[in-house]
């Protein structure tokens, strides 16, 4: 008989049950005790969660450093640019509104007045099934602030823009390769900003770091309605901009350069051209040049050669070398220009070393064999100094090192100089390959008192927050010579230039004196490793001093393999029609600023930039300027001259307003005021023929922006 007492049992649970629910406070509490302490749940920080779900933060964009020329004219600058959208689909779209392309017809006929692209395409594009939108490609990329706003001005329902941050170079082709460019990542399309921009060339890929900003950021509280909670902590990181670079290129003379350099592009197509023009005692850059380029803004051609020829493509330099070789030989005291030699043929043992007639000149002095610029003379001055002297000498002038330009892939080109023939061609350029900036600063040696300047592109560095300024000072490389020496060549280099027999005397310029050498080098074929023979297969050049008692500028020209059908020139005589605009137009610049005190007739260039153009036209009343209106705007944003130059009277300015640019009415102008439009506005005009205008392929007060290139006609007028 099983004896049971329920009234136990219930005690037994109710026990059981109270100090179950006081472990399970226990727990709880402990649990809670701990979360507060710790601030964590499974490794998860709650504060934080909270913080995050009601922190919210916006980015304060940073800007890239602009890029100016000597005298603080835009080269480079952070812009935005608009790609075109086509929406397709109707989804979005109500009976009161469309917000899709409902008349494809309208649409494309409207945009080919907008991109480059035709109306068929357009609704080729369009036609496109089962796409909810659509892009037009690179015609529709990289649309300017103004083509936007022209195109939404036609309200066509479905026609969007996506903005994206871009770097624009306002002068189209001006130094590219040495300037280079900056572009946004491949596939980096997103939520970028100015900082995402990358340099990839050029001075824009040397100096990204310093060009390159630092976003800030703004942290705020909001609450679960997206509302500022009040009294709450802002906390704001303030974004750095990048710092600013000013070069040493001057704008008028870089767009002239440019517009000659385009010339000759199209006339000779040479394989490639470089021309650069220089300031001896600093080092400077003036203006800078190739061929093959591209356009910084658009990209267009710049498949053709990615090389900065002026730093990355080493060559043989042929005759300019001389100017080398004669510095040392007057320096070692072993050129005597009254001295005699037989020209024509010089044997090195058994090997020929021959003159560019290979018959000479019969016994010549060595005056006239430098004017006639003969191997032979040079090969004899290599071995009276010894080739062991000649090669110090080389590596004084810094031939075989990089000039250290700081430029991506600068070469250091190479010395063959281990047998007799080939010390021997290296006295006149051959065996030996360069860069044109080393040859550049050797050259500097001599027009400068025997001091080498190196290559300088930046004048300073300016903190675009604080405007503090870095200036770059010029750097002494070396002195591979004394001022007496490098006086004495200079005198002696004249006889290039005003001996009768000279190879320079075409570069003579009048009212200047020059001192200069020419050169014509042979090209290795890279197929056979055999020099070309024939044709024009060289390397023609110039390296030209000027004054030549004082030089202020050096113009180094190289044109390598140009296409002459007609006969009507030579390799040189291309080289010559580079030489005489550009070093005529430095020149002219040197003289004016020379003469400003004693010209009666000068006029310094108020500043009219910043204000509206009736006031800018009334302050240049009483100057007897000759004034052109660039652009239908109301603001003066640019001038030519610039502010405090001086000029002369009846000389053309040339404003430039904040409106789309317009075509003037050029009838009757010269070469050179048309060119002050080409500078000011950074597009390329080609002329036919010499003189003064009588016609231009633009109408005026045409829209000057959609065209690239502008024909212009000259005539010399009947007398």
């Amino acid at each position: 008989m099983t004896n049971k007492n329920p009234l136990k049992n219930r005690k037994k649970v109710a026990i059981l049950l109270f100090f179950g629910t006081v472990l399970l406070l226990i727990v709880f509490a402990g649990r809670i005790a701990f979360i507060m302490v710790k601030g964590e749940v499974n490794g998860e920080n709650l504060s934080q969660n909270i913080n995050n779900l009601y922190t919210r933060s916006s980015i304060l964009e940073a800007n890239r450093g602009t890029i100016y020329d000597v005298g603080g004219e835009s080269v480079a600058l952070d812009a935005t640019s608009y790609s075109l959208v086509a929406v397709l689909t109707d989804q979005w779209s109500n009976p009161d509104e469309a917000f899709h392309v409902s008349d494809k017809e309208k649409t494309a006929e409207v945009l080919e007045k907008y991109i480059p692209m035709s109306k068929e395409d357009i609704l080729t594009n369009l036609n496109q099934k089962d796409l909810s939108q659509v892009e037009f490609g690179e015609a529709g990329k990289n649309l300017s602030f103004d083509t936007k706003k022209s195109i939404e001005e036609e309200k066509l329902p479905g026609i969007v823009f996506e903005e994206t941050p871009t770097r624009l170079y306002p002068n189209g082709i001006f130094a590219s390769h040495l300037v280079g460019y900056a572009a946004l990542p491949s596939g980096k399309e997103e939520d970028v900003s100015s900082t995402d921009l990358k340099g990839m060339m050029g001075i824009e890929l040397a100096y990204d770091d310093i060009l390159k900003g630092t976003d800030g950021k703004t942290i705020y509280q909001k609450d679960s309605f997206g509302y500022v909670i009040p009294n709450s902590k802002v906390e704001t990181t303030e974004p750095e901009n990048g710092d600013d670079i000013y070069l040493t290129l001057d704008k008028r003379m870089q767009v002239y350069m440019e517009n000659v350099m385009s010339e000759i592009d199209d006339k000779y197509n040479p394989a490639m051209v470089t021309a650069t023009l220089i300031n001896p005692e600093t080092g400077a850059i003036i203006a800078a040049s190739q061929r093959p380029t591209f356009n910084g803004t658009t990209k267009e051609g710049i498949d053709q050669l990615w090389q900065n020829l002026l730093v990355e493509n080493t060559y043989e330099p042929g005759s300019t070398m001389k100017i080398m070789t004669l510095a040392a030989a007057v320096s070692e005291g072993v050129f005597d220009p009254n001295a005699y030699f037989q020209s024509g043929v010089k044997m090195i043992g058994d090997d020929p070393i021959h003159d560019h007639d290979p018959n000479g000149w019969g016994t010549i002095s060595y005056l006239e064999g430098l004017a006639r610029s003969s191997n032979v003379a040079f090969a004899n001055l290599m071995e009276k100094m010894s080739p062991e002297t000649w090669k110090e000498y080389m590596e004084a002038f810094g031939i075989g090192e990089t000039t250290n330009s700081g430029l991506a892939n600068e070469a250091k080109g190479s010395v063959a100089f281990n047998y007799p023939l080939e010390q021997a061609n290296t006295a006149f350029g051959q065996g030996l390959t360069v860069t044109a900036f080393q040859m550049l600063q050797a050259f500097t040696a001599v027009a400068n008192d025997g001091q080498m300047m190196k290559p300088q592109f930046i004048s300073k560095f300016v903190d675009s927050d604080t405007g503090k300024e870095t200036i770059v000072e010029p750097e002494v490389v070396g002195q591979p010579i004394s001022k007496e020496v490098a006086d004495q060549t200079l005198d002696y280099l004249k006889e290039v230039v005003y001996n009768k027999n000279g190879t320079g005397v075409d570069y003579q310029i009048d009212g200047h004196e020059i001192a200069a050498k020419t050169g014509t080098a042979e090209i290795v074929n890279p197929k056979t490793k055999q020099y070309y023979s024939g044709g024009t297969n060289y390397i023609y050049s110039v390296a030209a001093m000027a004054p030549a008692d004082d030089p202020k500028v050096i113009l180094y020209i190289t044109v390598q393999q140009p296409e002459i059908k007609d006969g009507s020139t030579t390799g040189s005589g291309v080289v010559k029609e580079i030489y005489h605009p550009i070093m005529k137009r430095a020149l002219e610049y040197l003289a004016l600023g020379e003469d400003e005190e004693s010209e009666t007739n000068t006029v310094e260039m108020p500043k009219v930039t910043g204000i509206s153009k009736d006031e800018a036209l009334k302050s240049l009343e009483g100057t007897q300027l000759n004034v052109t209106v660039v652009g239908n705007g109301d603001t003066i944003v640019q001038q030519l001259p610039l502010p405090a130059e001086t000029t002369i009277e009846n000389q053309r300015v040339v404003l430039m307003t904040n409106g789309a640019m317009t075509m003037p009415d050029m009838m009757g102008w010269s070469k050179n005021d048309v060119l002050k439009v080409s500078e000011i506005t950074g597009l390329e005009f080609i002329f036919e023929g010499e003189g003064y205008v009588v016609s231009q392929s633009l109408e005026p007060n045409a829209n000057m922006q959609s065209t690239d290139k502008i024909n212009i006609k000259l005539e010399t007028p009947q007398e």
